[in-house]
């Protein structure tokens, strides 16, 4: 490591002021270590699990419910949208898990998982199905829980602990995007990531270690694809690296600083820096996100002059040292645990169904759109053929053309994907409106057009609307929509993979289409209007890559 990206350490007496903090530490984009940084909150006693901090936790919010991290590659816990799943349960519950686990430490006992408290578990539970079976308690961790959010207010589930915190005094003049609670009731890792946000992790008890690597490290580490769900995150296994898949991998510990913190401490984490968190048994953490005053003061017409001066620099340096690689792009495909994903939906009808004489007229032009879509070009020889894994990523489609000769052809563009392009010009309202009559009236329809007719670029439109439909519907509403949506299925599950699988490939092309782009811009940009020629000939549809 050069010394100018060593870690610095302060004392409690050393502590910085807010003009401090910004002008010497943040603004050099280094992480530093604040020893008793956070001794004097309440929380540093009322919380501690060996003086009773559990039962206060419980007592003040025992009724709360939140959002856990449930993953059977316990204990790691990797960010990715494939390994891991949210469920809610009642805090109390968590808390009751965190003391089983505490009296089971005490006993000296490493297996014994008490029947009556795991019952508890899944009579507490909207969805007990969730942990049913051989769940374990340290397979679950609060991760991110919200005491405080500026972007959504309405996810707030822990806003009662801000009377126990305080934001450390050379936090004071920042404004912060939001405040979090991390706990794990047993020992756990995470997976290498970095936030795009400036991030003061606080340890209220137990002790935690961090590995952390340089954003310039970020081609050690195989960040997953820019266009992903998890796309801040390592592709590296962190139980068992493969070295041949990810070469520049073993040299990524060159690049890294380890620092251990213990109840008391807190770590000032720069966006872009990746780190990997190992906590102990019962640790209770609290960390505090701001945006830094480089992305803050950023303007957004400024974006392709900066670009062009990070793409020239990037060139430079790969004159002066170049990176080998064995030539092949990354896997982007890993030993996923689909089971902890899965989640039963059948049997679960919404109070009111739509029915198909009362949807709007643009709706039932696109439902009619649709289903003849469905019906006039899709091989149905096809349809009863086997599956495909949903480990295997396939592009490619079986339709009619107009002499009724069946071809395969490629489907990543917008305009040349007439699912997609229907899909695009609905309003989230209408979108649900054409699904849910679908799922009630043309249920074999929509499995063929979600199983069989969903392109790559179609499944991205697809998951940018439900996202936009998320943000504009009650909780409620959403429940009683994807009910209905994956209950049309014969197999919801297969439904999640073909959806999730097209995304993936979506993300792989358009990870290759801004290879070229950036290829392109190095060698032959002159002018803005030789940059839009080029991407009306690639055929890039602006507003799927928006």
């Amino acid at each position: 490591m050069e010394e100018s990206l060593e870690i610095r350490s302060f004392e409690f007496d050393q502590l910085p002021s807010a003009t401090q903090f910004a002008s010497q530490i943040e603004s050099s984009n280094i992480p530093a270590v604040f020893k008793g940084c956070i001794k004097d909150w309440k929380a540093f006693s009322n919380w501690n699990p060996t003086e009773g901090g559990l039962d206060y936790l419980q007592e003040r919010l025992g009724t709360s419910v939140v959002e856990a991290m449930l993953s059977r590659t316990a204990p790691i816990f990797y960010g990715d949208i494939r390994r891991h799943e949210r469920v809610a349960l009642p805090f109390s519950t968590f808390i009751g898990l965190c003391k089983q686990h505490k009296q089971k430490m005490y006993d000296g006992c490493d297996d014994y998982v008490e029947p009556e408290l795991h019952r508890q578990v899944d009579s507490n539970l909207e969805s007990p199905s969730l942990l049913s079976g051989d769940v374990a308690p340290q397979q679950l961790y609060l991760a991110q829980a919200p005491i405080m959010s500026a972007e959504n207010e309405e996810t707030v589930q822990l806003e009662t602990l801000k009377e126990d915190i305080a934001t450390p005094a050379f936090l004071e003049t920042k404004k912060l995007a939001a405040i979090n609670l991390w706990m794990n009731n047993a020992k756990s890792k995470s997976s290498a990531h970095y936030d795009p946000h400036h991030n003061l992790l606080c340890i209220v008890a137990g002790c935690k270690q961090v590995v952390l690597w340089p954003p310039a490290a970020s081609p050690m580490l195989y960040p997953m694809s820019v266009y992903g769900e998890a796309s801040n995150h390592s592709s590296i296994s962190l139980e068992n690296p493969d070295f041949s898949i990810y070469p520049r991998a073993e040299h990524s510990g060159e690049y890294s600083q380890k620092v251990i913190l213990h109840a008391g401490d807190a770590l000032f984490i720069p966006e872009g820096w990746f780190h990997q968190v190992d906590s102990d048994d019962l640790t209770i953490a609290v960390n505090f996100w701001w945006r830094s005053s480089i992305m803050s003061s950023l303007s957004e017409h400024m974006d392709a002059y900066y670009l062009r001066r990070i793409l020239r620099r990037e060139r430079l340096k790969r004159h002066a040292c170049e990176i080998h690689t064995n030539g092949e792009l990354d896997s982007m495909e890993h030993d996923l645990d689909q089971s902890c994903q899965k989640q039963d939906l059948k049997g679960k009808e919404p109070q009111q169904r739509i029915l198909l004489q009362k949807i709007g007229p643009c709706s039932l032009q696109a439902l009619h759109d649709l289903v003849s879509l469905v019906h006039d070009c899709v091989n149905v020889a096809d349809i009863n053929q086997p599956m495909q894994s949903s480990s295997t990523f396939n592009s490619e489609l079986n339709v009619k053309n107009d002499n009724g000769k069946i071809m395969t052809t490629e489907m990543f563009h917008l305009e040349d994907d007439p699912i997609a392009k229907i899909l695009w010009t609905l309003e989230p309202h209408a979108l649900q409106e054409v699904f849910v009559v679908m799922a009630h009236n043309f249920p074999r329809t929509l499995e063929v057009l979600i199983l069989h007719l969903l392109s790559p670029v179609g499944a991205e439109v697809l998951t940018r609307k439900f996202d936009d439909m998320d943000q504009k519907t009650s909780e409620e509403d959403r429940k009683k929509f994807y009910q209905v949506f994956y209950g049309a299925f014969d197999d919801q599950f297969a439904a999640m993979d073909a959806i999730l699988n097209q995304k993936e490939l979506f993300a792989l092309q358009m990870t290759h289409e801004y290879d070229i782009l950036c290829h392109f811009m190095l060698h032959h940009l002159t002018s803005p209007a030789r940059l839009n020629t080029y991407l009306f000939s690639r055929q890039v549809e602006g507003a799927v890559i928006r």
